[in-house]
């Protein structure tokens, strides 16, 4: 690993965020391996910045990266970058969730940034295997968070403003919780992926058994029976437009039973949300909205950054799957040189319509 390769992992500017993109256990075999880290200083980061610096890594104050971080730093993080009138030209290589491809709302001013500044966005999102499979993913902590909201809030336990915790305590709610002969019939859509997989596990622990669908239910769409359950929770994640699951229709539909829809994916402002029934995402404040009221409720979950609610155990897992492509950074492998691929193609295709910010 060259001497030059450096790591800047930033504090979260999102209040809500937890996690961080590598831990000081991987942190430390990153700087055994002569990879420099610098680590700026978050008081609300799970892991104390005490054990990065006994890891060997630098320090850094707060939110310092755009002035103090070298030209050649990655600056690694996980949700987005503050924005707003006078955000700054982004000269850095940013690794992080920067959610800009697909359309989104901002995504046009932050690529903008990107090229005012010369710096790149190496999208945690894309980078994948050369079978387009991602190599570091939240998703399974996503997806069991996700549908443990859910149940709660479907038992009347859900109680705001959510606060992060471990998964021994959110299992031992969702057990106190459930009661015998409980039949609420619960839909996993998207159930064979990670996502997927968390959501099943959450709800087989609250004692229920989902029904599970994936690519071959979705193809033929069984409308009447996804509204026949009580919950659905959606874990698909397309890059493609699709006919959507639910629509606005469905909510109005007599023989609906649906009353709660837990939108892990939280695709909202994209082309690509298969769930086009809300235009803004739910909070840890204000975690539930009413999408329905009246005789047939139908409420909506829809927080984006749901692994942040189990920080240590979501952060643990996503940092052992990324740290071996941080390592092998420097070698600009198939994995990050598809994802600057990614982000060229997307810079390209706002060249047709230039956006000054």
């Amino acid at each position: 690993m060259p001497d030059s390769t450096h790591l800047w992992m930033r504090h979260e500017a999102r209040p809500t965020e937890r996690r961080a993109p590598l831990t000081p256990q991987d942190a430390a075999r990153l700087v055994e391996a002569g990879v420099r880290i610098t680590v700026e200083e978050s008081a609300q980061r799970a892991f104390p910045l005490a054990d990065y610096t006994a890891a060997g890594c630098a320090t850094a104050p707060t939110g310092s990266w755009h002035e103090q971080a070298p030209d050649e730093a990655y600056v690694l993080g996980l949700k987005e970058l503050p924005a707003g009138p006078g955000a700054p030209a982004l000269r850095h290589r940013h690794i992080y969730f920067g959610h800009a491809y697909k359309g989104q709302a901002g995504a046009r001013e932050l690529l903008a940034r990107f090229t005012a500044g010369g710096g790149a966005l190496l999208d945690m999102e894309y980078l994948t295997d050369e079978a387009g499979r991602r190599v570091a993913a939240f998703g399974y902590w996503a997806g069991y968070v996700g549908a443990a909201l859910a149940v709660l809030h479907h038992r009347g336990a859900l109680t705001a403003p959510l606060v992060p915790t471990d998964r021994p305590a959110l299992d031992a709610l969702l057990a106190s919780t459930a009661a015998d002969g409980d039949t609420t019939a619960a839909l996993v859509i998207g159930a064979l992926g990670r996502c997927g997989r968390g959501a099943c596990d959450a709800l087989v622990q609250a004692g229920l058994e989902p029904t599970r669908w994936d690519l071959p239910e979705t193809r033929a769409l069984d409308r009447p029976a996804l509204l026949a359950h009580d919950l659905l929770v959606n874990t698909v994640l397309t890059t493609t437009p699709v006919p959507p699951f639910l629509t606005k229709a469905d909510l109005d539909e007599p023989a609906r039973r649906l009353s709660l829809v837990s939108d892990v994916t939280c695709d909202v402002t994209s082309d690509c949300n298969v769930l086009p029934v809300y235009d803004e995402t739910t909070t840890w404040d204000a975690p539930v909205r009413t999408l329905r009221d009246g005789d047939r409720p139908l409420d909506l979950i829809a927080i984006d950054n749901l692994p942040s609610l189990l920080p240590v155990e979501a952060a643990t897992a996503f940092s052992a799957e990324l740290a071996p492509h941080l390592l092998r950074l420097a070698e600009w492998d198939g994995v990050w040189a598809r994802a600057l691929h990614s982000f060229r193609t997307a810079v390209e295709s706002q060249e047709a319509a230039p956006f000054s910010i």
